[in-house]
């Protein structure tokens, strides 16, 4: 295969017969997930950088468009969560192979406990163990657990008036765990205290807000924490930036606005702070009428972070694909745009 530099991007044959609405590489990149208005889900195994047409799976379960996918982490197994506009989210899991002719994907849950469209679906961090968001245009979001005897536990509470677009976890590590102090110091021979993790995702509405949930031990509830307001139209996705422990949050919201903004916490007890991304600052559109200042040329349809949590993809309706970096000034910078 001639090498490929990260500037030349590789098509691939899905084989789907319809627009696809998500792709997603799992843990180690190794496999490749997409979705589809076709009804179905495909898995290819990634090799060099490119799909193998004959390890593909076609996964046939739900009645209406898939719209998103999402891998669960390698310790569960190969499990994959995807769900649609009918209503449903289907966890599927790989069963691996005892003999010639036998293994392959099989339906572990369905889940059917929303009265609309299901638009997004994302794994916890693993740290949580195997549990699934969902966040559906019924208003509603739901949060799936699978427990230790085997069965799955649903919670289901009203999101987002009108309808919920998306939703996505908050690191499993406390901000700012890298850099405290331990609280104290741990006995000769003792353990040290374990970090303790917590159960907090964000989600985005219809009704212009995204909200931040918080799982509370003592009702065994979810309730909301936070609710930030800066949007003017729907908000189609919000992205939690991974974090090691450093103090500060990051979180990503994209509109129907045609603006993306960057919400920044500093401590975990200060205020969510709101920076919009200003594409006509950056690198100059190629062709195309230019935005106003602090717009995109079109609707801003998915943010997604970098592993490392410090670069930001945006991807537009006009087709483009931009990267976007913090410079050292604290000011947000496109550092790469790509054309599909």
């Amino acid at each position: 295969m001639p090498s490929t530099t990260a500037g030349e991007p590789i098509p691939i044959e899905t084989s789907h017969e319809d627009m696809i609405h998500d792709a997603q590489l799992d843990y180690y990149g190794k496999r490749l997930a997409t979705c589809s208005s076709d009804r179905t889900v495909k898995v290819f195994d990634v090799v060099d950088g490119e799909t193998q047409r004959s390890s593909g799976h076609t996964l046939k379960g739900h009645t209406g468009p898939v719209w998103q996918v999402a891998w669960a982490h390698p310790k569960f197994g190969q499990i994959l969560a995807s769900c649609s506009y009918d209503g449903k989210v289907i966890i599927w899991k790989e069963q691996q192979a005892q003999g010639p002719g036998t293994g392959g994907w099989t339906k572990i849950k369905e889940h059917t406990l929303h009265k609309a469209s299901v638009n997004s679906v994302s794994w916890a961090p693993h740290e949580l163990g195997a549990i699934l968001a969902c966040a559906s245009s019924d208003g509603k979001i739901s949060v799936l657990t699978f427990k230790n005897d085997g069965t799955w536990g649903a919670d289901v509470f009203e999101g987002h008036a009108i309808g919920c677009n998306a939703v996505s976890w908050a690191p499993a590590v406390q901000p700012g765990s890298l850099v405290a102090p331990p609280a104290s110091n741990p006995v000769p021979g003792q353990q040290p205290a374990a970090v303790q993790s917590v159960k907090r995702f964000a989600s985005a509405g219809c009704d212009n807000l995204v909200k931040i949930w918080g799982f509370s031990e003592d009702t065994q509830a979810w309730v909301p924490e936070e609710v930030l307001e800066g949007h003017t139209d729907w908000v189609r996705d919000v992205a939690w930036a991974p974090n090691i422990g450093l103090p500060r949050s990051y979180i990503a919201t994209a509109s129907q606005d045609k603006t993306v903004i960057i919400w920044t916490k500093d401590t975990p007890t200060s205020p969510w702070v709101k920076t919009p991304l200003d594409p006509s600052a950056s690198v100059s559109p190629t062709g195309g009428a230019s935005a106003p200042p602090g717009k995109f040329p079109d609707v801003v349809w998915r943010v997604s972070w970098s592993l490392a949590g410090n670069i930001l993809a945006v991807s537009c309706g006009d087709g483009k694909v931009t990267l976007w970096k913090e410079n050292l000034k604290g000011v947000w910078e496109c550092v790469s745009d790509m054309t599909s």
